[in-house]
């Protein structure tokens, strides 16, 4: 019988639910960094087989909102718990247990949970066995699985135990989708990746990207996007110095870009100044959150 599901993934930030959903996929769909709230959507990935297809949904990390983009975000994780199948509940092996278990408590699941231990390499495995028999005898979870993400380990078995608790159905989607957002989507992502990997505390979190053009041309690919900041300053910390900042993000986004679309692209980046973007439902709407 064939299976099919939505299993969403929960967890703090940056306890590795992006690096989770691209290894699992195989492709690159959520940018990664090292910095919290780095994922602000809910960002799809379709995992299809001849015996099942899995609809994943990579959430924010779930924090306590502090302007109108954390409620957005927190907004993305309500809704993924609303249509879930199978909740995936993944925390740090360094982390706190309790302070984990007391907050997927809180989300009030009422569908079958499997727990994930992830960055199992970071802790010696006779520490691993003892974390695994305390996260058991919570025993809210059919499961408790260790995996490392980043290294792409356990990540069969842990699909061996999502296909076991998915119900019986029908493909939602046709065999070679891989996700429901836009290639401009994930374009803008790109760059914001290259946002967090190159700035400090303060600029990746008062800024956004959106792709005003994507134009196929014969040879290549044009693509125009604007990096929105809230103020003139950080405007010039994101240019630098005759421009060699803006032109660091775009010759590394543009690199990850033309793996991703596999053609040669042209691109052209701005900034621009929105005063308290985060806080306002015009410009937010605008930005697509």
């Amino acid at each position: 019988m064939h299976k099919a599901g939505f299993v969403n993934i929960f967890g703090k930030p940056n306890a590795g639910k992006s690096t989770l959903l691209n290894a699992i996929i195989g492709e690159k769909l959520a940018i990664i960094s090292p910095k919290v709230q780095t994922t602000r959507h809910r960002i799809t990935g379709v995992l299809t087989d001849p015996a099942y297809q899995i609809v994943f949904s990579d959430t924010p990390g779930i924090i306590d909102p502090k302007y109108k983009l954390h409620e957005k975000m927190m907004g993305a994780v309500k809704s993924a718990l609303e249509d879930a199948d199978v909740a995936l509940l993944i925390m740090d092996a360094k982390d706190s247990l309790e302070e984990n278990l007391e907050m997927f408590d809180s989300l009030k699941l009422k569908v079958p949970i499997i727990l994930i231990i992830n960055k199992m390499d970071n802790i010696l495995k006779e520490e691993m066995a003892v974390l695994i028999e305390r996260a058991k005898a919570w025993g809210k979870a059919a499961a408790v699985v260790p995996v490392s993400a980043m290294q792409k380990k356990g990540i069969k078995e842990l699909l061996a135990e999502i296909v076991a608790l998915l119900p019986q159905a029908n493909a939602f989607y046709p065999d070679d989708t891989l996700t429901d957002k836009s290639t401009r989507f994930f374009v803008a992502e790109m760059i914001r990746e290259k946002i967090f990997q190159l700035f400090e505390e303060e600029i990746p979190y008062h800024t956004t990207v959106i792709v005003t053009q994507f134009q196929e041309k014969e040879t290549l690919t044009k693509i125009t996007a604007e990096i929105i900041v809230t103020r003139d300053t950080q405007k010039g910390i994101i240019l630098g110095e005759r421009g060699k900042s803006i032109r660091e993000i775009g010759t590394l986004a543009r690199q990850d870009i033309e793996k991703f679309i596999e053609r040669k692209v042209f691109l052209e980046l701005f900034v621009k100044v929105r005063g308290k973007w985060r806080d306002n439902d015009t410009f937010l709407k605008e930005y697509g959150y």
